[in-house]
């Protein structure tokens, strides 16, 4: 590849130079934040850089859930947050969500609306209809969402789960396919006339008074501002306040099997659905939080048995099979499950700490990282 300063008349002027906005990451949030600002600034020069081929983080390695809340995670942050703020991050999920929908259709995405559940294992306590009903009561009169949680214990049966002795719906939630969306945000960048940077990683940056140098490993650029979407890999900015954090996703091979929909169990901690004939099932990083506080795309073996035992044992009991795709992606958590969305200087800002929810809020972050311009 060539340097910058190899590069032709033509190819400087398009790319390299008179950015008025540069965005560090080409994720959901890169690509949002994009989309935002030139629905604010239309006529100015917006250019995304990514270091990897392909977005490197999580938005193209979930699981591809639209989800803003099972009961059991609720009721956990509840407990860990307290009521205020989580209702505030169950406002913000809703709201990306809508914006998302709003501006990628349902087809493009391969969006089902076919509902998730809850599942609760026999070792476990069962929900407590009282806050089932408290929490009913509250997305009716929050958001106009009626009736969001239900009791549907035949969903057990119907797929022949073990070891689960209740299941709680949520209506309202379903999933896409994440490449699907992300090459869907991306055309729609493009016919913004967003321009891209493919493989360009940001070594690191200084401001001055109007513009910001961007130093990457094919040289420098400049932009009158920066936006940092970069969500786990971004720790070193906010050392207190954001942690990387690995997820491991594995899908098996074809078979045969009775799965349909999105399921969550153990607080949100681990998720699986159907793609087609396959099962997609990831999570267990509450089973190591230290060891998944990392930026390396690697498995963690403890980790990746108990999913394994999850997928013998519970969901596909006496039903043989062999995991075709494994892989892991990095989020950004915190003490908080907020999202970080904030100036470092007058021409530098920052949209991280997804909180594994990047797909529900992502629109929403970029939405309100624009407005920092």
């Amino acid at each position: 590849m060539l340097f910058f300063e190899q590069l032709s008349f033509w190819e400087r002027q398009q790319y390299i130079e008179n950015n008025t906005f540069v965005i560090i990451g080409a994720g959901i949030v890169g690509m949002s934040t994009a989309l935002s600002l030139h629905e604010r600034f239309p006529k100015e020069k917006i250019l995304i850089i990514e270091r990897g081929y392909l977005p490197t983080g999580a938005s193209t390695k979930n699981a591809g859930f639209t989800c803003f809340g099972s009961p059991t995670e609720l009721i956990d942050d509840i407990n860990l947050i307290g009521e205020d703020k989580m209702w505030q991050t169950v406002a913000l999920r809703l709201e990306g969500l809508a914006l998302l929908k709003k501006r990628i259709s349902k087809r493009e995405m391969e969006l089902k609306e076919s509902g998730s559940w809850d599942l609760i294992s026999a070792n476990q306590s069962l929900i407590d209809k009282d806050i089932l009903d408290y929490l009913n009561k509250e997305f009716l009169l929050q958001f106009g969402l009626k009736d969001v949680y239900s009791i549907d214990n035949q969903i057990i049966a119907q797929s022949k789960f073990f070891g689960i002795k209740e299941a709680c719906k949520n209506q309202y939630e379903g999933s896409v396919n994440p490449g699907k969306l992300m090459h869907a945000l991306y055309h729609k960048c493009i016919s913004a006339k967003i321009q891209f940077l493919f493989a360009t990683e940001m070594l690191e940056w200084t401001s001055s008074a109007n513009e910001v140098n961007i130093l990457t490993n094919f040289g420098e650029l400049k932009a009158k501002q920066m936006f940092l979407c970069t969500n786990g890999f971004a720790s070193k900015y906010f050392s207190q306040e954001l942690k990387p954090a690995r997820a491991q996703v594995l899908v098996t091979k074809p078979l045969r099997h009775s799965i349909s929909g999105t399921f969550h169990s153990d607080r949100g901690y681990y998720y699986f659905r159907d793609i087609g004939n396959c099962i997609l099932i990831g999570g267990g990083r509450n089973l190591d939080f230290h060891g998944e506080t990392t930026t390396k795309f690697e498995k963690n073996q403890r980790i990746r048995q108990a999913i394994l035992d999850k997928l013998t044992h519970e969901l596909l009991p006496n039903q043989p099979f062999e995991i075709a795709y494994e892989w892991s992606g990095i989020m950004g958590v915190g003490s908080e499950k907020t999202p970080l969305i904030r100036s470092l200087n007058k021409n530098v800002h920052a949209g991280v700490r997804m909180g594994g929810m990047g797909l529900a809020i992502g629109s929403a972050v970029g939405a309100e990282l624009s407005k920092l311009a």
